[in-house]
């Protein structure tokens, strides 16, 4: 598996004008993210197996993104202390597995952290809720730091082949340093690349874009 395809200072060059654009006269009133946009080819996503990957980032690409947790006693006690959102085992109940309840909790996270003891019971609490929104708590401990695993969260990103043959995934933001920028998406690139079942081969275009910036192609 090899990154030449993308050399290091193309994606410096594009990640510097990216920068340079969102700074200058094109500057937002928010922190534009950085996606990285993918088109494939020679895949039949009706025929190939579709792939499916995470991998943490060494760089926090969302560092806004919400996370809730769904917390025993202790982890409800931590989250508040933290002023981190959280929902108890008793605010789950109150839903009463009513579906569009659930769906607005789900829409109004990014994410979710579940105390261990709370995992088992959320399939009965929420019924398949979470888990068809895409956004099925991962497990935590006690011992477990909340916002280290909050950051792990807004730090993993997923590619996922689904039905058409782009995938796009927010890999940084503007706000970042180009050395971090460079870093993600290198390690993007080449771990999507794992998962392609030719590589390189299966790789049509590759370009890099901020929210309402241009899109600057790499490949």
């Amino acid at each position: 598996m090899s990154g030449t395809k993308v050399p290091i200072t193309r994606v410096r060059e594009e990640v510097s004008a990216i920068l340079a654009a969102s700074a200058g006269d094109q500057k937002r009133k928010f922190v534009e993210t950085v996606e990285l946009q993918i088109g494939l080819k020679n895949y039949d996503p009706q025929r190939d197996k579709r792939f499916s990957g995470t991998i943490k980032l060494p760089y926090v690409p969302r560092p806004r993104m919400s996370v809730c947790i769904l917390g025993d006693a202790h982890d409800c006690d931590r989250a508040k202390e933290q002023d981190m959102p959280f929902r108890s085992a008793d605010d789950l109940k109150k839903l009463n597995q009513n579906k569009k309840l659930i769906k607005k909790l789900a829409a109004s996270y990014d994410a979710f952290l579940a105390s261990e003891s709370m995992i088992k019971q959320i399939p009965r609490l929420l019924g398949p809720g979470l888990h068809k929104a895409g956004k099925f708590p991962t497990p935590i401990g006690h011992n477990d730091e909340l916002s280290v695993r909050a950051d792990e969260i807004r730090a993993t990103i997923k590619f996922q082949l689904k039905k058409v043959l782009c995938l796009a995934v927010a890999i940084g933001n503007v706000s970042m340093t180009e050395d971090e920028l460079v870093s993600n998406i290198m390690l993007a690139i080449n771990f999507l690349v794992s998962l392609l079942k030719k590589n390189w081969q299966n790789v049509k275009s590759l370009f890099i874009k901020s929210t309402m910036g241009k899109p600057h192609r790499l490949l």
